[in-house]
Parts: C-alpha cells; sequence; structure tokens
C-alpha cells in the first residue's frame, strides 16, 4: 500500500456532503441519536479542536464507522476514517471511500501499521483522522470495550496531534453482527436511542515521548492511559462501573 495519502479536494467535498446527508437520513430512521452532557460541563460538546486531531471511539456494531463520520460532521469536521480494506476492494464503496478521504488498513497482518502514514499525511494537513483502538468490534458479551491496540498511541506521538475520545452507547443494536437485516426492520419500528459522549482532547506527547515508540512497555502503558479515558466515558454514559478500567482482554 502506497504511503501517500491524496486530499478529495472539492469534489471529495461534495461526495462526502452528499453521502453523509443520504447516510444521516438512514440512519434517523433507524436509530435515534443523543449528544450526552459529561460531568463537568455545562453542555455537550459542539466541536472538535483546529487542525489535526485523532477521533477515537469504542467499536460494537457495524454502523460506528457511520456514526462517528456523523457525530464529528455534526461538530464541524470531515472525518478521514481508518477502515478495513476489505471496504476499498468493493468495487463502488471502494470507489467512494478512496475519494471522500478514508484510509485502508489491512487488519491483522503485519501491514497493518503502513497505514499510519498516509494518516500521518492527513493530520499534517489539519484533517481529523478516525479509528477504533480496538481494531474490531468488540466480542464482550455486555458490549464493554476490548484494551487497546498501540497504533493510536503510534499515530499520536508521530503526528503530535491530540486525541478526543468517542463513547458511543447503544450501536450495536442499530447494525447487530448477526441477523442484520431483521434487526434493521425492526428498528424501523423501534428506533433504538446511541447516546454520544465526547472527551477532553488527550495529550499523549505527555504520556510518551517519540523515543519511547521502541519501548514496548512504555507504549503499552501509555496505550492503556489514552484507553482509560474512553472506557471511563463509556462508562459514565452507561452509568455503569466497567469490569476493567482499560479495556477488557480480547476473547
Amino acid at each position: 500500500m502506497s504511503g501517500s495519502w491524496k486530499h478529495p479536494g472539492r469534489t471529495g467535498a461534495i461526495v462526502y456532503g452528499v453521502l453523509a446527508s443520504i447516510i444521516g437520513g438512514l440512519l434517523t430512521v433507524v436509530s435515534r441519536m443523543q449528544m450526552e452532557r459529561q460531568r463537568g460541563r455545562r453542555r455537550v460538546a459542539e466541536a472538535l479542536p483546529d487542525g489535526g486531531v485523532i477521533v477515537i471511539a469504542n467499536h460494537t456494531s457495524y454502523a460506528d464507522g457511520f456514526l462517528l463520520a456523523l457525530i464529528c460532521r455534526r461538530m464541524g469536521r470531515p472525518l478521514r476514517l481508518l477502515a478495513t480494506a476489505g471496504v476499498f476492494r468493493l468495487p463502488v464503496a471502494g470507489r467512494l471511500a478512496r475519494r471522500v478521504g478514508f484510509i485502508p488498513v489491512q487488519r491483522g497482518t503485519a501491514t497493518a501499521g503502513a497505514a499510519l502514514e498516509p494518516a500521518i499525511e492527513a493530520l499534517a494537513l489539519g484533517e481529523a483522522v478516525g479509528l477504533f483502538p480496538e481494531g474490531r468490534t468488540t466480542r464482550h458479551p455486555e458490549q464493554w470495550p476490548e484494551r487497546a491496540r498501540t497504533g493510536v498511541v503510534r499515530l499520536a506521538v508521530r503526528s503530535g496531534a491530540p486525541v478526543v475520545p468517542v463513547a458511543m452507547v447503544g450501536a450495536h443494536r442499530v447494525i447487530a453482527r448477526r441477523r442484520i437485516v431483521s434487526r434493521l426492520m425492526f428498528n424501523v419500528v423501534l428506533r433504538p436511542r446511541v447516546s454520544v459522549a465526547v472527551g477532553d482532547p488527550i495529550d499523549v506527547g505527555a504520556l510518551l515521548s517519540r523515543s519511547q515508540l521502541d519501548d514496548a512497555d512504555a507504549l503499552r502503558a501509555a496505550t492503556d492511559a489514552v484507553m482509560a479515558e474512553l472506557v471511563s466515558l463509556v462508562a459514565g454514559v452507561r452509568r455503569e462501573v466497567a469490569p476493567d478500567p482499560i479495556g477488557v482482554e480480547p476473547a
């Protein structure tokens, strides 16, 4: 995979806007999104920071990428999402994903880290880059986040971009891992609520320096610290105590 990232340009922005409107409308039919007010804040978050920013979220549903992009659009930013390479191999979806600036990831392979290069380029151009630090939809039976992989910290340290955690609770009811069609039909009648909370930006550079990227223990500790912020956000929305403050071990 090439390490270069091509800015979508005006045409890509138009395509992004049209797709966002269509997908946003469809999601409104099968779900209800609600922005939550966090403790210590008078109101919900209304905007992402200016410049390059990494947006992370917990991963419970195939709808998460669409939902996260919609959330960021409501906060004034288009999202360049790191998405599984399989999407880019589809004839229509792949072309659209490239056109709007999404970044392919070869998950579960030795080349997965190569996606950091185009993501770093996008961040250097002031883009908002989105990813799911768990690397897959959670397998936990109660939908709690799994422990994160280290890619988000590597990306943040190398780019210098802050990380903004986003908790999405209820997305697994929008598109489940099984019985997708029947679930969507049911949701038209009784729309599930997706509760969303946006956390404060995390300065990952304060947790790990560039010279420590090859220190496995330090990298792991920084990754767990970042994930702890996301897990805490999810627990706050759920009003429950998380089974593990840094994410459950993947099954």
